[in-house]
Order: C-alpha cells, then sequence, then structure tokens
C-alpha cells in the first residue's frame, strides 16, 4: 500500500486549502516535519498483515484529521484493490467538521 495515493472524497464542496493540508498531512510520514514530529502518518505498521495495516491507518488517519484539520471529519477509511497490479488505495471519505 502507497500511502501517497490516498483519494479524499467528500459530499460537500471542499475548500482547496483544506483539500491541500489533507494531502500533505497524509502524504508527510510522521517524524520528518521539523519543530512538530507528530505531524503526519506514522508507518511502523506497513510491515503487518493486510487486516492489521488498514485498521491500524484508518486510526492513524481519524486521529491526526482531528488533531490537524479541525474543519472537516473522517467518516470512513476504506481501501481498493486492483487485483492486476495487486495494489491498495485507501479512500477517506469527509464528512463536515467543527468551525475555527
Amino acid at each position: 500500500m502507497d500511502l501517497n495515493d490516498a483519494k479524499i472524497k467528500a459530499d460537500f464542496d471542499l475548500d482547496k486549502d483544506i483539500e491541500l493540508g489533507l494531502k500533505t498531512l497524509y502524504s508527510t510520514r510522521a517524524g520528518t516535519m521539523p519543530l512538530d514530529r507528530e505531524f503526519g502518518i506514522k508507518g511502523d505498521f506497513l510491515g503487518e498483515t493486510m487486516p492489521v495495516l488498514q485498521n491500524q491507518y484508518a486510526v492513524e488517519i481519524m486521529t491526526k484529521t482531528e488533531k490537524y484539520e479541525p474543519r472537516v471529519f473522517v467518516r470512513q477509511v476504506t481501501f481498493e484493490s486492483d487485483q492486476k497490479s495487486g495494489k491498495v488505495t485507501p479512500v477517506i471519505y469527509l464528512e463536515r467538521g467543527r468551525e475555527t
């Protein structure tokens, strides 16, 4: 699974600044951002079995989205599989969150 290929879907008009911020958050490896080592997604679960990996990834996405972008809420994280290539792509579904 490539963490940089996550798809973001919302049932409302997602502001470009929110979308860019989330794409940055989801594609950054935690521990690599100077002054905020928590920013980004942990990758320590990448060697796990697929069910464990998917669960831990979903929890990480929900937790980090709540912390860094409270204007949206993660309703669900699913995974699309391409049987031909074996590629698994996360799909993150958003709802409106609290306004700041």
